[in-house]
């Protein structure tokens, strides 16, 4: 296994922007797990199967197949990237989430996607649980109402319209906070190594940059300009 760069964090802290900058600025390649999960719930919607039924959860994992190219997500060969930022698909995702079986499955493709690989990944549970030997681990998050701000002006941007507004989505993510961190299978927490980072009132490019100092700092080649 290649050298692998996990960050962990609450829905809206930005971990997938701020992973795959970071990937580009390494030179790495980025595993997007959030995509993993709304996949297969994507999937689950579709098949018309109870959400919160654990068996037909694990059939349907072991059914389909995803896949992450740099510039798409595929489910069974089908590219379904608008299609898994629905606000269907993202309140559906923590159920999925919460399955032991659907997490024990996609954390073998996690670790296949970075087999001889160098990775930067994101999630919940990448350094607690899929990479506990990761080369450096950070722990992104920020205030409920930066982070209930970040996913409504995604939402907008996407062209979708949430009933309430802030106060809804703010709701949202607090709700999603304590399903995650009460989960009794791979909670969300920081790992004992991880560097906790607030990215409230802070930009992308300034995380990204915090993180690049603390990976050189750990011994990574840190290249001056994103490769081209």
């Amino acid at each position: 296994m290649g050298q692998v760069v996990t960050i962990d964090g609450p829905a809206g802290a930005g971990k997938s922007t701020v992973a795959r900058k970071l990937a580009e600025r390494l030179g790495w390649h980025f595993l997007d797990t959030g995509a993993m999960y709304r996949a297969v719930t994507l999937a689950a919607i579709r098949a018309g199967i109870d959400l919160g039924d654990e068996p037909s959860r694990a059939r349907l994992v072991r059914a389909v197949s995803v896949e992450l190219t740099p510039d798409s997500v595929r489910l069974d060969g089908v590219d379904v990237s608008a299609a898994i930022r629905s606000i269907e698909v993202t309140r559906a995702t923590g159920t999925l989430a919460d399955s032991p079986s659907v997490r024990a499955l996609l954390r073998e493709w996690q670790r296949a996607f970075a087999r001889d690989r160098n990775v930067v990944t994101e999630g919940r549970d990448q350094g607690t649980v899929v990479f506990p030997d990761a080369f450096r681990k950070f722990f992104l998050t920020a205030s409920d109402e930066q982070r209930a701000l970040r996913r409504l002006e995604d939402y907008r941007t996407r062209g979708q319209t949430v009933a309430g507004d802030l106060n809804a989505v703010l709701r949202e993510i607090q709700d999603r906070d304590a399903r995650d961190t009460a989960r009794a299978i791979a909670p969300m927490r920081p790992a004992d190594d991880a560097i906790v980072i607030d990215s409230t009132g802070l930009g992308v490019e300034e995380v990204v940059e915090v993180l690049l100092e603390a990976i050189q700092k750990a011994g990574a080649a840190v290249p001056t300009e994103a490769p081209t």
